[in-house]
């Protein structure tokens, strides 16, 4: 890995060092050591904030043009030196170096190109006679500062994902990311100011959750806090924000259910399968968890998904021939494991998988791609999240039952449903109770739609137009157009005064 970070935080425009514990960056497919940094204090993230709020005025007052025209820049700007994000970013992460070059930080800049243009489209309704004494409009104004937390699965992503749709709808913002991949958030925030983002906009911290991400909730100079993680640690920040009145934003954990109707084509399905339970291990919230299968293809269906996942090739995350890499850490492999062996100890069966590879990938957090079938709908490895390369097949006798066991769990962030039926289609995207159902494909995204969650996944919305919606205020405008000294409804409170000072 080429690039080093200057220092745990980048703030107004400069790299810096913490006073807070030292943190230490692992590459999880070898153990080696990348980077130590000690973390950002409380004291840290108070100068952050206040950057922010002094970067604040001018920027949420710079036109629409005027932003848009910076983050143009600044997508050139990532352009240039996409492959040294993408090396970045497998290191730190695990990840293949293909997922990386094809997926992460293609679609990175991809969203930052299109809040360049959602930038300029800051849209209300239209103004108008609403009564017939006044017209009234409204304006989109920014929130102030954002304090926003990214999770480690997809580092560069999820910075983007949390950066562009606030600064495109004039916000600043602090963001921290996770203290185990925070590198490329350090190299994108240094794009921005080379992009001609002025100092403050755009601001990150640094170190662990308990102690850098906290002190950003429970600041009260912040006016709005972006979370993306799990579901548990979303309902903490939720209680500390509550006692501020902070506004929310949360995009919280998935359960996603792959639903395999009898008319299915089945072949697509057990491909489509194994992609979306594997993508990134298994770490995505949107990844295909509980496969419902028509029992009529359920043998069939399960004897093809567990053959593919033997063909699945882990293996050195540099080497473009690999298809899987290791889980972010060791501590998340172990849980994964866990979990695992939980359900095997409940009765499930464990079809392929189930265990840390040996041999040269023992150095590494891999664990193998991972079939379970026989598990109770009740069961932990059925309605908790796993975020592994582990996907559990349950078969179902029709449609009713189908939908039931979709919507049986706590998370609502994604689903799919395979069909060659058009009404059967509809019904499911109609019925499954999820934030995106996609029909007979799982995981792809585009930065034109909104990805967020319904039930335990949270709410609020990344990407898309929709995202803008979070991350501004809506202000009425009612503007009297009479001229009149007396107005109609004054006569509720003054209809016996009859005052003659300056002709009232």
């Amino acid at each position: 890995m080429t690039f080093k970070p200057a220092g745990s935080h980048y703030l107004d425009g400069g790299s810096g060092d913490g006073r807070g514990p030292e943190c230490r960056v692992v590459d999880p497919a070898t153990g080696d050591e990348i980077w130590t940094f000690t973390a950002d204090s409380p004291a840290e993230v108070e100068a952050a904030i206040a950057a922010a709020s002094a970067a604040s005025p001018g920027w949420s007052t710079a036109t629409p043009g005027e932003r848009s025209g910076v983050l143009l820049k600044l997508a050139a700007e990532l352009e240039s030196f996409a492959g040294e994000l993408a090396e970045v970013e497998t290191a730190q992460a695990g990840k293949p170096i293909r997922l990386s070059r094809q997926f992460d930080v293609p679609g990175s800049l991809d969203n930052v190109a299109f809040f360049a243009g959602a930038a300029r489209l800051l849209e209300g309704s239209a103004s108008a006679e609403y009564s017939p004494e006044h017209t009234s409009s409204i304006r989109r104004e920014a929130i102030g500062v954002v304090g926003s937390i990214a999770p480690w699965n997809y580092p560069l992503q999820m910075a983007v994902w949390k950066v562009l749709p606030a600064i495109a709808a004039g916000n600043t913002i602090v963001l921290k990311p996770s203290e185990i991949t925070p590198i490329t958030t350090l190299m994108l925030a240094q794009a921005c100011s080379r992009a001609g983002v002025p100092d403050g906009v755009v601001n990150v911290v640094n170190g662990p959750g308990a102690v850098t991400g906290e002190a950003l909730v429970t600041s009260r100079s912040i006016s709005m806090m972006s979370f993306t993680g799990s579901t548990a640690v979303g309902r903490h920040i939720a209680g500390l924000a509550a006692a501020n009145g902070t506004r929310l934003h949360l995009e919280l954990g998935g359960k996603a259910p792959f639903v395999v109707f009898d008319d299915a084509d089945l072949p697509a399905a057990i491909r489509g399968a194994v992609a979306a339970a594997l993508i990134n291990s298994g770490q995505d919230c949107t990844a295909a968890t509980r496969a419902y299968v028509h029992r009529s293809l359920f043998t069939e269906f399960v004897d093809g998904v567990a053959a593919l996942m033997s063909q699945v090739r882990l293996g050195d995350t540099g080497d473009e021939d690999t298809d899987l890499g290791p889980l972010v850490s060791w501590r998340q492999r172990d849980r994964v494991a866990a979990m695992v062996e939980r359900a095997r100890n409940d009765g499930a069966r464990i079809v392929v998988g189930g265990g840390a590879p040996g041999g040269e990938l023992s150095r590494g957090a891999y664990y193998a791609p991972t079939l379970i079938t026989d598990a109770d709908q009740r069961s932990e490895i059925v309605q908790e999240e796993v975020f592994g390369p582990v996907l559990t097949a349950l078969p179902f006798d029709d449609d009713t039952e189908a939908i039931r066991l979709a919507n049986d769990v706590r998370f609502g962030l994604a689903a799919s449903a395979w069909t060659r039926d058009v009404f059967r289609a509809q019904n499911a995207s109609r019925l499954i109770k999820a934030g995106t159902v996609w029909i007979n494909d799982h995981i792809p995204i585009i930065s034109e739609m909104p990805h967020g969650g319904m039930k335990g996944s949270g709410y609020g919305k990344d990407m898309s137009a929709y995202a803008l919606d979070d991350y501004t205020q809506l202000k009425h405008v009612m503007s009297d157009i009479t001229g009149a000294v007396r107005k109609p409804w004054h006569n509720t409170v003054l209809q016996v005064c009859e005052g003659t000072l300056h002709g009232l």
